[in-house]
């Protein structure tokens, strides 16, 4: 199984190829790629380096392309398409069909993903998408089951990836209509479902802390407790009443104790979320999921998640909460 890790800077690149691996995926510094935070993502010549350094440990970059363009725009995203062939990265992963469909004919070559944001839950999407834009392989959105996933893995119809670790919410496979409705921005195209030019913290007399999104108040914190990024789904609302998380509680998906499960399903990659995070977060994320990957490969009898991986991937988690999200719905 390739362990595809998060990459959204140069030196988490480096953390991630050190400590374990296979392939890491990066965005240019544009609205082409779903996470353009500010300072975040990679130049061309950050890229040019990155790959080399990469190749030289016999590791994989991949470049997301993977929002939606809108019609005025399209070139911009063919424009990313030739400048990711041209560095030679190891494969483009899209969700846009034009996009696709202008890689298959104009850089034939070049391996293509289907991003979790193209959303195929089905045997025939995935067959109409190899067929009609030749890719060679599929992330599937974390809306499925396991038994989901194990189905659709069985007709081998083109190579499985499935996010196994990070930020899990009630978007539409990146397109958060909570976030577009409070702020009137794309999360699609502005990288990120909180733009930070929308967050306004403020410091209250007993040392509380709240926090605004366009001048709407998501959360408040007391002195003592932690706080993480404020996102719509993520708040605490007054409800008849009572102040708690209506729509979701912070928490993070986390598929570790179905590894073995997976790895017999015939998934090909587990991918982790993150390129938004720093490099502590990639270097012990990316080494946990190695040590148990590599321990499933060596021993898969008997396998069994080390408590410490468990409590290691816990303090990274979104309110040191971990849950393994739709994977372990009743009803598929």
């Amino acid at each position: 199984m390739y362990l595809v890790c998060p990459a959204g800077s140069p030196p988490a690149l480096v953390a991630a190829i050190d400590h374990g691996a296979d392939a890491v995926y990066v965005g240019f510094r544009d609205q082409t790629n779903a996470r353009a935070f500010p300072g975040l993502n990679f130049t061309e010549a950050d890229l040019r380096a990155g790959i080399a350094y990469a190749h030289a440990r016999r590791r994989l970059v991949y470049v997301a392309l993977n929002t939606y363009p809108g019609p005025a725009r399209f070139g911009h995203w063919q424009a990313a398409v030739d400048r990711a062939a041209a560095l030679g990265v190891d494969a483009i992963i899209c969700a846009d069909m034009g996009v696709l469909d202008y890689a298959a004919r104009h850089h034939p070559d070049l391996p293509r993903h289907l991003s979790v944001q193209g959303s195929a839950t089905t045997h025939a999407a995935l067959r109409y998408y190899r067929e009609r834009f030749g890719i060679v392989r599929a992330v599937l959105p974390r809306v499925l089951s396991i038994q989901q996933v194990e189905r659709l893995c069985e007709q081998d119809i083109v190579p499985i990836e499935v996010f196994a670790f990070g930020s899990l919410c009630i978007m539409v496979e990146g397109r958060c209509q909570l976030s577009s409705y409070v702020t009137g921005a794309s999360p699609n195209r502005h990288g990120v479902c909180s733009p930070a030019k929308f967050v306004r913290w403020e410091e209250g007399s007993g040392g509380q802390r709240s926090v605004r999104l366009n001048d709407r108040l998501i959360d408040r914190f007391e002195p003592d407790e932690p706080a993480g990024y404020p996102t719509v789904c993520k708040g605490r609302y007054d409800v008849g009443g009572e102040v708690f998380h209506a729509l979701e509680e912070p928490t993070s998906l986390n598929t570790l104790q179905l590894l073995p499960r997976l790895k017999a399903a015939g998934v090909i990659a587990l991918k982790i979320e993150g390129r938004q995070r720093g490099q502590a977060y990639v270097t012990s994320v990316t080494r946990t999921w190695r040590a148990a990957i590599d321990r499933l490969e060596a021993h898969p009898d008997g396998w069994q998640p080390d408590p410490q991986w468990l409590r290691e991937l816990s303090r990274h988690a979104e309110g040191h909460q971990t849950t393994l999200g739709p994977y372990h719905r009743s009803w598929h």
